[in-house]
């Protein structure tokens, strides 16, 4: 793995093979990245990763200089791991949560601009996340969630979904909260 731009542009990190991920692919990141430049001021931003595995995509949010991330997984290697990787590259917005997904979203006091997740994607509640996360008081009325999934599901006729991108077998799905 390794981060696609910004101040920790290069760097690469390899996650211990017993860990059960599947991180994003490069290129699928750098397209949604390259789709999120053209939408946000990233020092603005304050963003929840759910399901953050190896932390690919928060250290690339954190590469990017935004305010804060915060990671939740619930896989002690996991988050383990993304402790050390921040640690190792001397990152200071990133903390670390172990803890299920779904029990952070309900306990959730903290408001974010923009959430992020990647569930597995054999996940039967996946469905459930664009509601959960947009009912939640944890993301601003004008945040962003954005869902990575398999083709398995179309969000597409939800009306909270104002985008969908494909790259290969990884989806994105952009929601916004309906005023």
């Amino acid at each position: 793995m390794r981060i696609v731009s910004g101040e920790l542009k290069g760097r690469r990190f390899q996650a211990p093979d017993n860990l059960p991920t599947r991180p994003t692919t490069d290129a699928a990141k750098e397209s949604l990245f390259n789709i999120l430049n053209n939408h946000v001021e990233w020092d603005e931003l304050r963003v929840l990763d759910l399901f953050a595995g190896i932390g690919g995509i928060s250290l690339e949010f954190v590469s990017r200089g935004v305010e804060l991330v915060h990671a939740v997984d619930n896989h002690s290697g996991c988050t383990r791991f993304i402790g050390e990787t921040a640690a190792k590259f001397g990152v200071e917005n990133l903390q670390v949560f172990r803890q299920d997904a779904f029990d952070y979203l309900k306990r959730c006091r903290f408001q974010y601009n923009m959430i992020f997740a990647d569930p597995p994607y054999q996940l039967p509640d996946i469905a459930s996340l664009p509601c959960l996360v947009l009912g939640a008081d944890c993301l601003e009325p004008e945040g962003i969630f954005i869902l990575e999934h398999s083709a398995a599901y179309d969000f597409r006729q939800d009306p909270r979904c104002i985008e969908e991108r494909r790259y290969g077998k990884v989806h994105f799905s952009f929601f916004k909260k309906t005023l």
